[in-house]
């Protein structure tokens, strides 16, 4: 379900919010800076010059930062101010923590007020931490797809092969599960599950629906676990780290579940709709690599004419053509058939339910940068 192919990187998804509190927005910003530090400092630990490059190919290369975004927001819901760790001159000396009362800002420490190094706010190695599994997908997900670019530059399976992306994408999980160690129990618990739901996910999507699944209950199983599942996870990393209620945390989990639905549901429809310039993906990619998009999929399912037009052109047979004069066709059916009506009707329902999820948090700046997120996903064109 992931994009196979992008041009330039844009700014942060916090960037494109309207929030009317410029301190929350400043915090959260500084805090997407901070994680990306300390993504580019965990690459480095490989002690290989080779596996750290691989790694770190596409940190600081820009992207939505969708999941680091989210983990911070998820901070804001907590009932304490979060432990800090000191910063760690080495690899073996990451696993130090201590709990202190410094502000949620992770540039608020004052380095002149002790000789140790300036501590760091573990919520930033909690947006990391979701960032970590998310990259790896991607590397595993631009081997699937044969994807050749990633935010603006060769993905790392056109660069350095498709074995050494699997590998590396491996590492990436293998460090977040470190990570998750040093952060507690709770946090290897949410790690290690959502993990195991991506895989599954990925798995699911590579073999794809049996004679006996509907369709479109494979499709948003794959999507549950590829996008919801990760979203999800980020928000409720967030609110742990500075202990949230429970009854949080879960309105937490089911708003990401159903905002990562939404979001793939409209990186679908742009997938038709958007072009390259404005999107930053080819038009019509996924349709040419045969993803089983949602409009595709409701468009199959359709009785009308053009549903068995569009059948014949995505067929094994005809996918190397349609990257000639069958994609744009394709396209054009799409448009014609009602597909994509649809499918902007099941993704305002999702959003609908995001929103619904939202009531069990209290009104503040951190649950209006929720409700921006739905906004943002039902208009974006990117």
């Amino acid at each position: 379900m992931v994009a196979s192919a992008r041009t330039e990187p844009r700014g942060s998804m916090a960037m494109e919010l309207t929030i009317g509190d410029p301190t929350l927005m400043a915090r959260l910003e500084r805090g997407m800076d901070a994680s990306e530090e300390r993504l580019r400092a965990l690459a480095a630990e490989a002690r290989d010059p080779y596996v750290a490059e691989v790694a770190g190919h596409l940190f600081g290369r820009g992207g939505k930062r969708l999941r680091p975004l989210l983990a911070l927001v998820g901070a804001e819901f907590g009932e304490r101010r979060p432990e800090r760790r000191p910063a760690a001159a080495d690899p073996s000396a990451a696993g130090a923590s201590t709990t202190g009362t410094a502000a949620t800002d992770p540039s608020a420490t004052d380095p002149s007020a002790t000789d140790a190094p300036a501590a760091v706010d573990t919520t930033v190695d909690a947006a990391a931490l979701a960032e970590l599994v998310h990259v790896a997908s991607l590397f595993h997900d631009d081997v699937m797809d044969q994807g050749l670019t990633r935010r603006g530059v060769p993905s790392v399976n056109a660069r350095w092969g498709n074995t050494t992306a699997v590998l590396a994408g491996n590492w990436l999980l293998s460090k977040a599960a470190q990570l998750a160690a040093e952060l507690g129990p709770e946090t290897i618990r949410l790690q290690s599950k959502v993990t195991n739901r991506l895989i599954m996910g990925q798995i699911r999507e590579l073999v794809g629906p049996s004679d006996d699944d509907d369709p479109l209950s494979h499709y948003f199983t794959v999507v549950a676990g590829k996008t919801a599942a990760l979203i999800a996870m980020a928000l409720q990393l967030g609110a742990v780290r500075t202990g949230a209620p429970d009854r949080i945390v879960q309105a937490l989990a089911e708003y990401g579940e159903h905002l990562g639905i939404a979001f793939q549901i409209s990186d679908d429809i742009l997938d038709v709709t958007s072009t390259s310039e404005v999107s930053g993906k080819e038009q019509g990619k996924d349709l040419a690599i045969g993803v089983a998009s949602l409009p595709v999929l409701l468009a199959l399912a359709d009785e009308r004419p053009e549903a068995g037009e569009l059948r014949t052109l995505l067929t094994a047979a005809t996918a190397t053509a349609a990257e000639g004069t069958g994609l744009p066709k394709a396209v054009a059916l799409l448009h014609r058939c009602g597909a994509l009506a649809e499918a902007r009707t099941v993704l305002h329902a999702r959003l609908l339910r995001a929103r619904t999820a939202l009531n069990g948090l209290p009104d503040g700046p951190a649950t209006q940068v929720l409700h921006a997120l739905c906004d943002f996903v039902a208009r974006r064109d990117h």
